[in-house]
């Protein structure tokens, strides 16, 4: 059995994903990115190669992919995180034309075809007011920890108007409504909806088209599953894999390297 794998060295954490050669995940790992992307990258593939047991030579093609992907210096080749969470949202739901991938930088809106290609994408790379950077600053303005921040929201009744469109100044305004008395929950609620707000805007500008598939760590956040399901007015297709997306893609486009590479002919017939 020979296996490939993606490895998804994003800003705040880095993830890896191991498949095997019916495109099974076989192994991942998840860990927090730091200062030393470089060592980041190694850590996360060992991790989840010495987690099944897999023996490095058995990985015969590495791809690396997010906004460290040059920094993994053991991969084979390089691959957008676009393209990867594309491709890794349609492997994982077949029906995905459009995918949200928000992450603790950036948020991207890309559009997809039935094989998992780009057909459109934009992104917000020059703010960071639609992104998981934006929970971060309510996070310690409220001194709530990050991933508790859904569940909170969630006991919301009534979410305030979050009207500053940048990060900077989000800790301020919601510094502002608890001087006010708001409660803590409709203020993290009032956040998430703009957030979803912002998404939609940028979802807009590619086209939302069913179905639409949730990528990236913030997925794992339920409030926002539910803000941009509310914003959207459609159930998002998530799962557990929609934080190794990325990852997953890198590997998938890592196997059919493998397999062309045995069978050039065959590959080439099936385009």
């Amino acid at each position: 059995m020979s296996y490939s794998a993606g490895v998804d060295v994003g800003s705040t954490q880095t993830k890896a994903v191991v498949i095997d050669e019916n495109r099974n995940i076989v192994a991942r790992s998840l860990l927090d990115t730091g200062a030393n992307v470089v060592q980041a990258a190694e850590n996360a593939f060992k991790e989840a190669i010495e987690s099944q047991g897999i023996r490095e030579e058995e990985v015969e093609w590495v791809i690396g992919t997010g906004y460290g992907r040059y920094r993994v210096t053991f991969g084979n080749d390089q691959i957008t995180e676009i393209s990867c969470h594309g491709r890794g949202a349609a492997h994982i739901f077949p029906g995905t034309r459009t995918v949200v991938d928000m992450g603790g930088q950036d948020t991207k809106a890309i559009r997809v075809n039935e094989k998992g290609e780009i057909d459109d994408f934009c992104m917000n790379d020059k703010c960071a007011a639609g992104t998981g950077r934006f929970l971060g600053a309510a996070s310690a303005a409220l001194d709530i920890p990050l991933n508790e921040l859904g569940t909170v929201a969630l006991k919301s009744d009534r979410g305030v108007r979050i009207s500053t469109t940048c990060t900077v100044f989000a800790e301020s305004e919601v510094l502002a409504w608890l001087g006010k008395g708001k409660r803590v929950e409709d203020i993290l609620w009032g956040v998430h909806e703009s957030i979803a707000t912002r998404s939609k805007g940028l979802l807009r500008r590619v086209g939302i088209v069913d179905e639409v598939t949730f990528t990236g760590g913030v997925s794992r956040n339920q409030a926002m599953v539910k803000a941009l399901e509310d914003a959207l007015e459609c159930k998002l297709n998530v799962s557990e894999e929609c934080h190794y997306m990325g990852a997953l893609g890198a590997a998938l486009f890592a196997m059919d390297h493998i397999q062309s590479s045995r069978n050039p002919m065959a590959q080439e017939a099936s385009k």
